[in-house]
């Protein structure tokens, strides 16, 4: 009896340290968490007010739906302005009005799948070096606008899955060098990075693709929450855990 008694109390200290421990502290008092990028983050938004359509079905829904309920007292406010299609160039054109008007706490983007066509074709004009020093003008302007705002970056990727497959072999090395731009620009902003296709290609070993990615690109719900975990491992790794 002695000895489950103590293993009770164990129990009860360890569950309260555990409620005690603050889930996010990164996520302040009144914080505006802003999710930008492409159809990944778009997940079908609504563009009106309906407080159950403005944040879609993506992986913001899921991180906004899970913080806003364990910390209700903080007013916390989320905001998904992911476009479907959009580049990097189409965040550029609208930065003022979708990021630096809406004064972020908390910056997160995932921007690069749509720029593969225009690597691939070089009469566009658009390349490599171009994307990341758009990206990084990006940056620059909110750190400017917020020099305390904190930035998460989030790494594209793709699977050779439908009509994906005709130009997989190409766009993976297209989107491994985004990756690389997306990791030196956290160097230069010291932030963290969501390492999005290394957390897919990981869940791919428990399940088959098709339960991850329906398309090659578009993450199914299943999907949606590993990217959802991912992100939620990278701020804590960076911010909570000293890195």
């Amino acid at each position: 009896m002695k000895s489950l008694a103590y293993a009770l109390l164990a129990l009860a200290l360890f569950s309260s340290s555990v409620l005690a421990a603050d889930p996010m502290p990164v996520f302040g008092k009144n914080a505006v968490i802003l999710f930008q990028g492409d159809s990944i983050t778009d997940g079908g938004r609504g563009r009106g007010d309906d407080p159950n359509h403005i944040l879609g079905h993506s992986y913001p829904f899921l991180i906004s739906a899970k913080y806003g309920a364990l910390l209700p007292e903080r007013n916390l406010q989320f905001i998904n302005r992911g476009i479907s299609g959009n580049k990097v160039q189409d965040l550029a054109t609208r930065w003022q009005k979708d990021a630096l008007d809406l004064n972020p706490t908390l910056l997160s983007i995932l921007v690069g799948i749509n720029n593969r066509a225009q690597f691939r074709t070089p009469e566009s004009g658009f390349t490599l070096e171009d994307f990341e020093k758009t990206y990084d003008k990006l940056l620059s302007d909110i750190r400017v606008a917020r020099p305390d705002v904190k930035i998460v970056l989030c790494d594209p990727f793709v699977f050779a899955m439908g009509k994906e497959k005709e130009t997989y072999e190409q766009d993976r090395v297209l989107v491994e060098k985004m990756q690389e731009a997306v990791a030196r620009l956290a160097v230069k902003y010291h932030t963290p990075v969501a390492h999005f296709q290394k957390a897919l290609d990981a869940a791919c070993k428990r399940a088959p693709l098709e339960h991850w990615v329906w398309d090659g690109i578009h993450p199914t719900y299943s999907g949606q929450q590993i990217l959802a975990d991912e992100w939620e491992w990278a701020v804590r790794a960076f911010w909570l855990e000293g890195k």
